[in-house]
Parts: C-alpha cells; sequence; structure tokens
C-alpha cells in the first residue's frame, strides 16, 4: 500500500487517482505533495508536465522536500513549445516536442520507468500528470483516452501510483465522465482549500 498523509488513506499499488476541481483550489499543489511524502519515504517520483517547464515544478517540488540525488524525473511537454533555448534530455529531464506528442510522453515516462523499477531497482513509484485539461486543448477526446489507457496500465503494470490533474470547469459532464472510467478514484478540490476523496474501494 502507498500510504498518503496528503489524503488521510492508503492507496493500493497499480492505482491511478484523478484530481479535479476549479482553477486555484489547489489541485497541482495537492499533487506535489503527494510526490514529495514519495521521495521523503524513497521511492521515486516522475512528473510528466503539460503546463509549466521542469524547472518551474521541481522548484515547487524543491521546497517541500530534498530531492537532490534522489530518484526524481521529469517529462517535460512545455518548455521546447516555447523555443526556450537548446534542451537536452539529461537523467532527471526528457523532452517531447509538445504537448501534442502523446507518443513522445508515453516511451519518455517508459524510459523513467523502466530506468527506476528495473535497473535501480525502485519498485514503489509515484507519477504526477499535470495537466490532462492541456492535453484536451491540443488533442480530441478519444486520442486522449485512448492515451490515458495506455499510461495508466503502464502504471498499473509497475505497481506504481498514478495521480492526474484535470480542471473540472474546462470540459462538459460527458467528457469527465468518460476519462473518470479509467481511474480508481477521483478527489475533487474545492476553493476553500477541502477536498473530498472518493477511491474505488471506499
Amino acid at each position: 500500500m502507498y500510504d498518503v498523509e496528503a489524503l488521510g488513506s492508503s492507496i493500493d499499488p497499480g492505482s491511478n487517482v484523478l484530481i479535479t476541481g476549479p482553477p486555484l483550489s489547489g489541485k497541482r499543489e495537492l499533487a506535489l505533495d503527494i510526490l514529495a511524502e514519495g521521495v521523503e519515504d524513497g521511492e521515486g517520483a516522475i512528473i510528466v508536465t503539460t503546463k509549466d517547464g521542469a524547472d518551474r515544478l521541481l522548484d515547487r517540488l524543491g521546497r517541500r522536500v530534498d530531492y537532490e540525488g534522489k530518484p526524481v524525473a521529469v517529462v517535460d511537454t512545455v518548455t521546447r513549445q516555447q523555443g526556450v533555448g537548446d534542451v537536452r534530455d539529461d537523467e532527471y529531464v526528457k523532452y517531447t516536442s509538445s504537448p501534442v506528442d502523446l507518443t513522445g510522453v508515453g516511451i519518455k515516462l517508459s524510459e523513467f520507468l523502466e530506468s527506476f523499477y528495473k535497473d535501480r531497482g525502485i519498485t514503489r513509484n509515484r507519477v504526477m500528470l499535470h495537466s490532462l485539461s492541456t492535453l484536451l486543448m491540443y488533442s480530441d477526446l478519444q486520442t486522449v483516452f485512448r492515451f490515458l489507457h495506455v499510461f495508466t496500465g503502464r502504471i498499473q503494470s509497475v505497481d506504481g501510483f498514478g495521480v492526474y490533474c484535470i480542471d473540472s470547469t474546462a470540459h462538459d459532464d460527458q467528457t469527465m465522465n468518460t476519462l473518470k472510467q479509467l481511474f480508481d478514484g477521483v478527489i475533487e478540490t474545492a476553493e476553500d482549500g477541502e477536498h473530498a476523496v472518493r477511491l474505488a474501494d471506499a
């Protein structure tokens, strides 16, 4: 089990949880808290970012936990799209051309998971994807659903724990209900800082 103090509960290995709520309701912060807890316990942490560059998210993670020398990695879909200099993949950050490159995202995630799980023997890994809303801006629902089906399956296959953020106000009910089918639980954040947790076995 993954003990998740930020949610006040334990999560089964291989679970994928959706964090949904309006803008500025703390979705990203909650997801980072969940990752930081894992880093503190010696687990792997992988961030897939479609909204902020790797530097910004690592800075936010660093305010919560000292991750230097620990298994922390980022798949950055933003920086190259913004044309920020010549960025190259390294041990901690891998880049795709843009959030449209879902195949590239899947490949880079798999490379990190394989490196952590197989090469380094880190069998507990937390993965954060921020944000699904950006993916849905660039690709249609069917494409994103197929991508997430593979992505969540990958997390499941290595007994990982995935958290995914989405802006609930940016999408219609049909989109939200379609995507929710892929997850083992849903966390709803609110502007007052409260959040409701609904897990499959709850």
